[in-house]
């Protein structure tokens, strides 16, 4: 694949409560592991929140093009991701993922249809396919 776009991003300090930076310099903040997870908490994010941002913007912008190419115009629709962290059976952690589209414009088979092709034009949902669960639901 030739990539037609390359983010980067650099992790310093200790980790989950280190501090991340983009190479342009638009992200750059600290990182705290949530109370759930034995952290601080509090105002600053993690990595599961960053990760559901920037899958439900993908996811969107994903649904939004299924749409055109079935000739179908949505309004009001929005993307909610749940990213879940817990632990395997390895010792270490995985992912899970539930994906929330709200498509009122249309019938729920219509919406449906839309939510399983986003699901496959999605470079998120491609990336994690076969790696962690995901679900779909419509709101």
């Amino acid at each position: 694949m030739e990539a037609l776009y390359t983010a980067s991003a650099t992790a310093t300090g200790d980790g989950r409560n280190g501090h991340v930076r983009s190479a342009d310099g638009v992200l750059d903040f600290d990182l705290a592991v949530p109370k759930e997870m034995g952290g601080p908490g509090g105002a600053l994010t993690n990595p599961e929140e960053l990760f559901a941002a920037g899958y439900a913007a993908c996811f969107h912008s994903a649904l939004k093009a299924a749409a055109r190419l079935s000739k179908i115009t949505l309004t009001d629709t929005a993307v909610t991701i749940d990213i879940g962290v817990g632990p395997n059976d390895q010792g270490g952690y995985q992912l899970q993922a539930t994906i929330e589209a709200e498509i009122p414009s249309v019938d729920q088979a219509t919406a449906r249809r839309l939510l399983e092709q986003a699901h496959q034009l999605c470079p998120y949902s491609n990336a994690t396919r076969g790696n962690i669960e995901v679900t779909l639901t419509l709101a």
